[in-house]
């Protein structure tokens, strides 16, 4: 800050600060938004000196040491995409509550900074988030739409007869009475019966619903009305997706739009994917849970300035970061999130050496001669 050698505030909780100012910014313009909620691992399965470290699962479910996030990223009809929200924590640091603080933190912070927001928002959840809290919380505190993916099939719902009647069922026994709303042909990454593996492929898909309703949180006065959507891929060995959404799904338009509402959701993933593997902030060696925070939080500063250029090559500066990335233009091709983080890290060397040579000559009054022959060749 120029006054002392103390730290200035490059802190977790400024920079995601700016990052979501930014990509609000950047989704204001958005006829519609969808918000995507998920938690991040940040695994250290051999760390056992650093800080406060939690329990969470590792790819095969196994518990193993790390901490945990919440995470919001929104995206555009268009394709426009911002960080929303980012915190990590854990469970073992002083002053945690609960993980129902954060994910109700993760959720009023994220309707706060879209408050003048004028279009539809729907949320989009995983299976972690199948909580009748979460849902209530949404309906009650806010005008957005819901799209989760469900894991508990025992809940008790509310079926409605061919007489019109509502009877309580479990969740699964709605399955029998699923219409039929759309089929659809499209690319996805799946095994099919009598392949090895998973493999991007195209591949029809199913969409059927039914109505039902559900029971607020501890009281049986109150209900609401949501539709319960299977997502079957034909001759697929994964089971069905079984969605839950207060939108309506009464043909095959309302179908397909839940059908991509939960596709939006894997880009989370990729984000996830590209801020482990660009940053390598799963083999940090920072002892302080504060550190590793800000660590995190200036690699959600990278994705958010990747997210705000875009991957588009007709972009010069899309182009350029390419190049300096490494990446050789081939058919079908484009360069992806990693590619353009080397580029931008090259230019950001640029940027450090620079700085670093012009104090050298300003402390010692010129540089060394090899040095300087080097950058006069250059």
């Amino acid at each position: 800050m120029g006054e002392s050698t103390l730290r200035s505030q490059l802190d977790a909780e400024h920079l995601t600060q700016v990052v979501r100012q930014e990509g609000a910014a950047q989704l204001a313009g958005a006829s519609e938004l969808t918000l995507i909620l998920d938690g991040m691992e940040l695994r250290r399965a051999g760390a056992d000196a650093q800080e406060d470290l939690m329990q969470v699962r590792d790819l095969d479910g196994r518990l193993v040491n790390g901490y945990r996030s919440f995470n919001v990223l929104g995206m555009g009809a268009d394709g426009e995409r911002g960080l929303l929200y980012h915190r990590l924590f854990s469970s073992e640091e002083d002053g945690f509550r609960s993980e129902n603080t954060e994910w109700r933190r993760a959720l009023a912070e994220t309707e706060a900074c879209l408050e003048r927001f004028g279009g539809d928002k729907t949320w989009v959840m995983d299976r972690g988030f199948d909580n009748d809290d979460v849902w209530w919380w949404i309906w009650e505190q806010s005008a957005s739409h819901i799209v989760w993916r469900a894991k508990h099939m025992g809940r008790v719902v509310l079926w409605r007869t061919p007489e019109a009647q509502w009877e309580e069922r479990y969740l699964e026994a709605t399955f029998d009475h699923l219409q039929l709303m759309a089929t659809v042909e499209t690319t996805l990454t799946v095994r099919l019966r009598g392949q090895k593996r998973a493999k991007r492929q195209f591949v029809l898909v199913d969409i059927a619903a039914v109505p039902i309703q559900v029971y607020a949180p501890g009281d049986k006065t109150r209900t609401k009305g949501i539709w319960c959507v299977q997502v079957a891929v034909r001759n697929a060995r994964q089971d069905p997706w079984v969605l839950l959404t207060d939108w309506p799904v009464t043909d095959e338009a309302s179908a397909l739009r839940i059908f991509r509402f939960y596709r939006k959701r894997w880009a989370v993933e990729d984000t996830f994917k590209f801020i482990k593997s660009a940053f390598g902030i799963e083999e940090v060696q920072m002892l302080k849970l504060q550190a590793v925070r800000t660590l995190v939080a200036l690699a959600w500063v990278a994705a958010g300035f990747l997210f705000h250029l875009g991957l588009t090559l007709d972009q010069p500066e899309v182009r350029l970061l390419a190049r300096l990335g490494g990446w050789e233009e081939r058919p079908n091709r484009p360069p992806g999130k990693i590619i353009l983080t080397r580029g931008l890290r090259r230019i950001l060397d640029m940027f450090a050496a620079d700085a670093i040579l012009k104090d050298y000559k300003n402390e010692y009054g010129e540089l060394p001669p090899f040095v300087k022959q080097l950058l006069a060749e250059l």
